[in-house]
């Protein structure tokens, strides 16, 4: 990820993060209607995300893999999904954590793009 170079490598890296004033509210709300909350830590996450459609991502052999091919190359990986380090990763988790909440009826808040709601 050291090595990405901004323009060249990613566009863009933004990561919204829920406001302070949001998670206030949810809180209140939750202690009015007696409800519980819980965080969440998700294992792994930034593996989790997909790379942008088109982009094709090279990378050097993790430590104590095998760097030169048979013809005497130095040899690349291809990522086939966002790793730790990538700039552009916690974008990459949090675009398909949206999609998914999207597609299970989630609507996402206009004032707050990281907090969603579900009537059931």
């Amino acid at each position: 990820g050291c090595a990405q170079i901004p323009g060249v490598d990613y566009e863009q890296t933004f990561c919204a993060t829920t406001r302070a004033t949001s998670l206030r509210t949810l809180a209140s709300l939750a202690a009015q209607r007696g409800l519980s909350m819980r965080p969440w830590d998700f294992v792994a996450a930034y593996l989790q995300g997909e790379l942008e459609p088109g982009k094709v991502i090279y990378c050097h052999p993790p430590p104590g893999y095998e760097t030169l091919g048979q013809d005497g190359k130095p040899r690349l990986c291809r990522a086939v999904k966002p790793i730790y380090g990538m700039a552009q990763a916690g974008r990459r988790w949090q675009r398909s954590l949206f999609s998914w909440l999207i597609f299970w009826g989630f609507k996402q808040s206009h004032s707050d793009p990281c907090v969603f709601t579900c009537e059931r």
